[in-house]
């Protein structure tokens, strides 16, 4: 059992330092991630995750960094202040309008 832990304590911390990088909400990364916008308050709280899930949110996270320095994705930020990121550039919703 002291294995699963210690691996749920290094994909939380993986997690904090990603939401920090891009500068997302822990309920849009678990949406995003794994379909689960609690993902990141339960692990918080010492949920336990199967491989599935570890995997899953890894390869969102290895992938959201290769397409943000490929220039496909822009930081998402907190869409409560307006900001609007994490959509692909390019993308109509992206724009932002002008009167």
């Amino acid at each position: 059992m002291g294995r699963e832990m210690m691996m749920q304590g290094i994909l939380l911390e993986r997690i904090e330092a990603f939401l920090k990088e891009a500068d997302m909400p822990p309920s849009v990364f678990g949406r995003a991630a794994v379909h689960d916008p609690r993902l990141v308050s339960d692990l918080r709280g010492g949920r336990i995750c199967g491989r599935a899930v570890i995997c899953r949110a890894e390869h969102f996270m290895n992938k959201w960094r290769a397409d943000f320095r490929a220039g496909r994705v822009t930081p998402i930020g907190d869409r409560r202040v307006g900001t609007r990121a994490g959509r692909r550039v390019g993308d109509p919703a992206n724009k932002s309008r002008r009167a």
